[in-house]
């Protein structure tokens, strides 16, 4: 019988410091809308997410029920907090800050699984550190070579794993091989042993407070400005968005993935959850905070036309949101998909709403296309209905 436990707070109290790189990563695109600009906040959060995913899985494996783990989730909050700090200038003075935090993170996060899997952290905490350590090195960088590092930490990220358990398997010795077989696979059995339902409500936690940086975005965006009809009006638009994407994830995807994931067997949940609540998650994230960017860059200007880029973080987040939960749906066999990819597709589709008419008419449109998805998956996708969650 497997044993279930739920989120803590100590867990909840993480998320929120580590949600504080996404505020940044906001910050950042908002203040360079530009293919440079956003190719640097995909870097750093692909990279963040890395590591929160680590944590995530730490904690559904190494509770933090006891004073010496609580201590050193506490550090890795505050590892993940010199990040967060360092991010808008992540690429330039506050590169070695940056890597000197992610390696922290790194070390406290294989610190605190030596206590469920003692050594057998090896094979995943060294290729962290490799990581880690590129991400440090870039910060002594400026131009292609610190894009160069930050490229070879992904590839790492990706990579290494999977290289390290085919080796271990096939590139050994014959009784060297037994023996790293053996190792290897009791870590990922071990791995995959996870509780279902405190990896899906840890993540939708996640999202929810992601969420909570576009509602920010609005008054970030309204700063002094006087609160005007059409203010009060963007933002309920811009607070429509949000809400519709919030409804396709809690109300019609959460609970049907915690029931996918209680009937997948212990040992194959870790891939699925690699699957489904990191490859296709990392848009979900990004494209909440492309929204929030274009957001606070539109909600003071809702009257005017769109430069290019706001329209394009507009439009674009919600598309990458949908694209996302897409991969999401697939993945955990959960679908439909027909009105989620035609929404993304008219989503895009707004972009010369917003720059050719006003930033408010595009997010009218933004609401229109996504009311009208759940709207269409109600009237024309049987047994469609909202599922019951406790979200």
């Amino acid at each position: 019988m497997e044993t279930e436990h739920r989120v803590s707070t100590l867990e909840l109290f993480f998320d929120l410091v580590f949600v504080f790189t996404i505020t940044q990563l906001t910050v950042l695109l908002a203040d360079d809308l530009t293919p440079r600009g956003a190719g640097q906040v995909v870097l750093i959060f692909t990279v963040l997410f890395w590591m929160y995913g680590g944590y995530a899985h730490l904690t559904n494996q190494v509770p933090p029920d006891r004073t010496v783990r609580r201590v050193l989730l506490m550090l890795a909050m505050g590892a993940f907090l010199v990040c967060a700090l360092a991010v808008p200038t992540a690429f330039g003075a506050g590169g070695i800050a940056f890597g000197l935090g992610y390696v922290f993170v790194v070390l406290v996060h294989s610190a605190l699984y030596t206590q469920a899997h003692g050594f057998g952290v090896l094979w995943f905490a060294l290729p962290n550190l490799l990581c880690a350590l590129s991400v440090l090195a870039a910060g002594f960088f400026d131009g292609p070579p610190a894009w160069g590092l930050w490229l070879l930490a992904l590839l790492i990220q990706f990579a290494v794993p999977q290289l390290v358990q085919r080796v271990a398997a096939s590139g050994a010795e014959p009784a060297e091989a037994v023996a790293a077989v053996t190792a290897v696979t009791t870590v990922s059995d071990q791995l995959g042993g996870m509780s279902s339902g405190h990896l899906v409500e840890r993540h939708g936690l996640l999202l929810i407070i992601v969420f909570g940086e576009s509602v920010i975005a609005i008054g970030i965006g309204t700063g002094s400005l006087p609160l005007s009809l059409g203010i009060a009006g963007g933002a309920f638009l811009a607070l429509a968005v949000a809400s519709a994407l919030w409804w396709m994830y809690f109300v019609r995807d959460e609970g049907r993935a915690e029931e996918v994931f209680a009937e997948t067997p212990p040992e194959n949940r870790f891939k699925l959850a690699m699957l489904a609540y990191y490859y296709a998650f990392l848009p979900m994230l990004l494209g909440i905070a492309a929204f929030a960017a274009g957001v606070k860059k539109t909600i003071g200007h809702l009257g005017e036309h769109l430069h290019t880029g706001p329209a394009l973080a507009l439009a674009g987040g919600v598309a990458v949101y949908l694209a996302g939960d897409l991969a999401f749906r697939a993945v955990l066999g959960i679908g439909p998909a027909r009105f989620r990819a035609a929404a993304l597709v008219l989503v895009v589709a707004t972009v010369p709403v917003g720059t050719g008419a006003s930033g408010l008419w595009q997010l009218v449109a933004l609401v229109v296309v996504l009311l009208g998805t759940l709207g269409a998956e109600v009237r024309w996708t049987p047994g469609c209905t909202a599922a019951p969650t406790g979200s």
